[in-house]
């Protein structure tokens, strides 16, 4: 199984104890930039020094498994498209990575946010290694864990989308199809923006029918 959990604004003994709790051996920094300025204990360097000192491991997968990219193709009007980030050969190599140290560690995906449905490592990370076998769990910041099955049921659940709102329509969907939505409709509201890219990103013929987070 491998872990999530995001480092918030808890104290790093604080933050050490969750990784203990859980037994943690090794950390992979899914932030795209490793740096928090209100939260200096979370900056790259920092950290890694406190992890080291507990025998944690420590790896920043950022520019393969981050929320953000440089690359144009993966934003729709500004917005990054999980969907399209997801498909990247980067970030499939990401996988690749995680998949082969939870063979020999206890994996904790960490990234900033302390409410796992506001961040991309349960948008987007989470379910593509569970699509490949791999079982994701959630640290939660008063210490317990939640299975990544759980959380998508509080997600459909946030967006109305459970079974018994799907009864009353002709042709209800699958619960796949449901977290898709869920997942679609989240997305837009954290996944990151970047003005820059707006309005001049998505090819022509794209944008019908995408995931458009």
């Amino acid at each position: 199984m491998v872990l999530t959990i995001g480092h918030s604004t808890h104290p790093v003994e604080g933050f050490l104890d969750l990784l203990r709790r859980h037994g943690v051996t090794a950390v992979a920094d899914v932030r795209a930039a490793p740096y928090s300025r209100f939260n200096p204990q979370f900056n790259r360097e920092t950290l890694v020094g406190s992890l080291d000192a507990r025998g944690i491991a420590y790896v920043f997968l950022g520019r393969e498994l981050g929320g953000r990219s440089e690359d144009p193709a993966v934003y729709d009007d500004g917005r990054i498209s999980y969907e399209r980030l997801g498909r990247t050969r980067a970030f499939e190599k990401g996988l690749d990575r995680v998949e082969r140290g939870a063979a020999g560690h206890r994996i904790a995906l960490m990234c900033a946010e302390r409410e796992p449905l506001e961040c991309h490592r349960c948008l987007l990370v989470a379910p593509a290694l569970e699509a490949r076998s791999v079982s994701v769990a959630h640290v939660c910041s008063h210490g317990g864990l939640e299975r990544h099955s759980d959380a998508m049921e509080r997600l459909l659940a946030l967006h109305g989308l459970q079974d018994s709102n799907e009864d009353q329509r002709l042709f209800p969907r699958s619960p796949a199809e449901r977290i898709t939505e869920a997942v679609a409709r989240q997305a837009h509201r954290f996944a990151h923006r970047n003005k820059t890219q707006a309005n001049d990103s998505t090819p022509p013929g794209r944008r019908s029918g995408e995931l458009h987070p």
